[in-house]
């Protein structure tokens, strides 16, 4: 049960990392590059929902943020219920 817990705790760190990455590299990297793309397609998807019910604030999207804390309070949620299960 350990080694799950610890593998859905890394999936998470793994995904925000992620999510911080994509945010840094919409500013200073061009849309088209193999790598922000490859990231894009990774996140993308979970931010779409996200941004259909939240709108952008001016110029400020803070979807990435609210995914920042989904993944964070899923990831959570699911370690105390495999914590419980021991």
């Amino acid at each position: 049960m350990d080694i799950l817990i610890d593998i859905v705790d890394l999936l998470s760190q793994l995904l925000t990392l992620l999510i911080f990455v994509s945010v840094i590299l919409s500013y200073v990297m061009d849309p088209y590059h193999p790598v922000r793309r490859g990231i894009d397609n990774i996140i993308e998807p979970m931010l779409m929902p996200i941004r259909r019910v939240v709108p952008t604030a001016g110029m400020f999207d803070f979807s990435p943020m609210i995914l920042m804390l989904l993944v964070q309070f899923l990831s959570r949620f699911i370690i105390a219920i495999l914590s419980s299960l021991r």
